[in-house]
C-alpha cells in the first residue's frame, strides 16, 4: 500500500522551520483539512491502516495532510521548538487552501496536535489523540531510572536511543543488520497487545524511523513542556488509548480532563501503544466526533460541556 493506492500525492512544502514533506489529498471541497501527525519513530505510514479502514467503513477519510515531522519521514530535521513547529503545521494546512483543520495525533504527535489546537483556537474544529504522551513520558525523559519504574519500556527506550546515539555511524549498520535478523521486529513487540497479528510492513517502518538523535531531540524538548497551554482549547478533545499500552501512564487522562473544557477519554480493552494500526476500526468510532465536526471554531474564552468520562473502556466489536 502507498499514497497513491489511498488517494494520496506528495507534496513538500516549504515553512519557517524549513520544508515539510505532506501526502495530501482526497479533497472534498471542505475547508476543513484533516491534519494527521504521527509520533516519534513515525511517519506519514503510521496512518495507512486507519485511512484504509474508512474507506472499507465506507466513511472515507477526506482532505487528508498526513505530514512527515521535522526529522522522520521524508522531512528534514532538526527538530524544531514546539511553538515553531506548531505554527509550522498552520502553515503546511494554509497552504494546501485549508483556513481550518481537524487535527489527530498520535503519541508525541498528540502533544504537538494539542499545541497546534492551543495557539489556533479560532482555526482547530476538533482534535484527536491516540495514546499521546502525557506528564507520565515526560517524567521519564526528565529522570529515566526514577520515571522508568512506572512506564519501564519506554524507560528502556530512551537508554536505547542514548545508547545508539553515542554508537556514531557505527548505529545505522547496526539497525540494518538487526532488522534483517528479525531481531527490530521482536523488539517493537511490546508496542502491540497482539504483535503476531501486525503485519511484517509496519514493524518494519517503524525500524526505519529509529532516528536517535531526533527522538532525544524531541524528548529534550519535551521536558519543560507547558500543559498548561491545553486550558486555551475551545474545540472538542477526543482521546484513544489502548488498554495494554506500556507508554502512556493512566493518571495522564485524569490531568487533561483538568485542563480542556471538552475532554473525553475512551481505553480499547484489547490494544497496545498503536491501536489506530491493531484496531483501526474501533478508533475511527472511538474518535467519530472528530472526523465530523464541521461547526464554527469557537470564540476565545468560549467553554464547552465538560465531557471527560474517565476512561471508558472498548473491545474490538463494541459500536460507539
Amino acid at each position: 500500500m502507498d499514497a497513491t493506492d489511498l488517494g494520496l500525492r506528495r507534496v513538500v512544502v516549504p515553512t519557517g522551520v524549513g520544508p515539510i514533506v505532506v501526502r495530501a489529498g482526497r479533497a472534498s471541497g471542505s475547508p476543513v483539512a484533516t491534519v494527521l501527525l504521527h509520533g516519534a519513530a513515525g511517519s506519514w505510514r503510521t496512518w495507512q491502516q486507519l485511512i484504509a479502514a474508512s474507506d472499507r467503513m465506507r466513511l472515507p477519510l477526506s482532505d487528508i495532510v498526513a505530514i512527515d515531522l521535522p526529522g522522520w519521514g521524508e522531512t528534514p530535521g532538526p527538530v524544531p521548538d514546539p511553538a515553531e513547529l506548531a505554527v509550522a503545521i498552520a502553515a503546511v494546512a494554509r497552504a494546501l487552501g485549508y483556513p481550518r483543520w481537524r487535527l489527530v495525533g498520535h503519541s508525541l504527535g498528540g502533544v504537538i496536535a494539542l499545541d497546534v489546537a492551543a495557539r489556533f483556537p479560532r482555526e482547530t474544529v476538533a482534535v484527536g489523540v491516540v495514546s499521546p504522551s502525557g506528564a507520565g513520558a515526560r517524567a521519564v525523559t526528565r529522570r529515566p531510572v526514577a520515571g522508568g519504574l512506572r512506564l519501564p519500556w519506554l524507560a528502556g527506550m530512551v537508554w536505547a536511543m542514548r545508547i545508539l546515539q553515542a554508537l556514531g555511524p557505527v548505529a545505522r549498520p547496526l539497525l540494518r543488520t538487526l532488522r534483517r535478523a528479525g531481531a527490530l521486529h521482536a523488539l517493537a513487540r511490546p508496542l502491540f497487545r497482539h504483535p503476531d497479528g501486525v503485519d511484517r510492513s509496519v514493524t518494519d517502518a517503524l525500524a526505519d524511523e529509529i532516528r536517535p538523535s531526533a527522538f532525544l531531540a524531541a524528548a529534550k524538548a519535551s521536558r519543560t513542556h507547558d500543559d498548561g497551554v491545553w486550558r486555551r482549547i475551545v474545540c472538542p478533545v477526543r482521546s484513544v488509548r489502548g488498554e495494554h499500552d506500556v507508554f502512556v501512564a493512566a493518571r495522564d487522562a485524569r490531568e487533561w480532563a483538568r485542563l480542556m473544557s471538552d475532554y473525553d477519554d475512551r481505553v480499547l480493552a484489547d490494544s497496545g501503544h498503536f491501536a489506530h494500526v491493531e484496531q483501526p476500526e474501533p478508533t475511527l468510532r472511538a474518535l467519530r466526533e472528530v472526523w465530523s465536526a464541521h461547526r464554527a471554531p469557537a470564540r476565545a474564552g468560549q467553554v464547552a460541556r465538560t465531557r471527560s468520562r474517565g476512561g471508558r473502556r472498548f473491545r474490538d466489536d463494541a459500536r460507539s
